[in-house]
């Protein structure tokens, strides 16, 4: 099919090889731990194949019904960023998105949003705001789709590390939801979550790269680097004790990026081991617990001078799980 094969072209979509650790150049010491963390972006990049490829959504739908639980969300990243190319660069006004977010891919929602990021980072900036379904039910949690800046955060520092990590380069503000000035708090948080990655995992080196930027940036990056070893895992108990005390002052971010790392497992009904333990380590609650804490701290409108309701909500989260630390000591 032509018109897809220009597609796959212009989204210049990585190999399999080329999103690993090796391929990255990352200095990452192999071992089933890095091995494991390195299967996220290989099934984002499966996801994204099926959906770019794939004559109809119902097929790569049946696709992504068949990835193993624990990644699926992943392969769903993938599989949303095709859509939104799709959608903008096809003929006509298309719908793959809308169609996914309402399907198969609605237990996914948040992950959704952060393929939508990545999608971001292979197209012009005139063509962003083409890309978010108007979804504004609360069931969509329209608040979150700041984490479509998050993904394009995560891609920009793991496609272009010298760039975005090495040289700590700020991205130009971008008028999304009505809010430039918190583009660059968003993009940060997908970098903390890059860095996760990029470091497989390794408490030490992970939070020494998030030393290395201005003290500013710390809650945001801590915040995606939470969220990240929540959601991805790859830690002993070890790790997220140290890890917990490596983010310092700062603990309540590492501990908001979890607490919505376990929402979005929670919401997607499948909760692995590594999910409980982190959440537990980095906020002393459950996965359950923090899912109500989420669902109630929920902001529907942005607080005059704080920023937008996603940051709002962050806050709120933030202060919950300072005030349930406090009451457990």
């Amino acid at each position: 099919m032509p018109a897809l094969g220009a597609l796959r072209r212009l989204a210049m979509a990585p190999s399999l090889d080329e999103v690993s650790f090796a391929g990255r150049g990352f200095s990452v010491e192999p071992n089933a731990r890095t091995r494991k963390l390195e299967a996220v972006p290989q099934a984002v990049v499966t996801g994204f194949e099926w959906g770019i490829e794939d004559r109809t959504l119902a097929t790569t739908e049946r696709r992504l019904s068949l990835v193993d639980p624990e990644v699926q969300g992943f392969a769903y990243e993938g599989a949303t960023m095709a859509c939104a190319i799709r959608d903008v660069m096809g003929p006509g006004k298309g719908h793959r998105t809308r169609d996914l977010l309402q399907g198969g891919g609605k237990r996914h929602i948040f992950l959704n949003y952060i393929g939508i990021g990545f999608a971001m980072a292979k197209l012009p900036r005139p063509m962003w705001k083409k890309l978010v379904p108007d979804l504004t039910e609360p069931e969509y949690y329209p608040a979150m789709s700041w984490l479509c800046v998050d993904g394009y955060g995560f891609d920009r520092a793991y496609f272009d590390t010298e760039r975005w990590v090495g040289g700590q380069r700020l991205d130009t503000p971008y008028l999304w939801d009505g809010d430039a000035d918190y583009f660059q708090r968003a993009f940060d948080q997908g970098v903390g979550r890059a860095l996760w990655f990029i470091h497989g995992g390794h408490v030490a080196h992970v939070s020494a790269a998030v030393r290395a930027f201005a003290s500013a940036r710390h809650g945001d990056l801590w915040s995606g680097v939470g969220l990240a070893a929540t959601f991805a895992g790859g830690t002993t108990a070890a790790d997220r004790a140290a890890l917990r005390a490596e983010a310092g002052e700062d603990w309540d971010d590492l501990a908001q990026g979890s607490v919505f790392a376990a929402k979005a497992r929670h919401h997607a009904g499948f909760i692995p081991e590594h999910s409980r333990a982190a959440v537990e380590a980095f906020t002393g609650l459950g996965v359950e617990a923090v899912a109500l804490l989420a669902d109630d701290t929920a902001a529907s409108e942005a607080g005059a001078g704080v920023g937008p309701a996603y940051e709002v909500w962050r806050r709120n989260v933030r202060e919950q799980v300072r005030t349930s630390a406090g009451a457990l000591v």
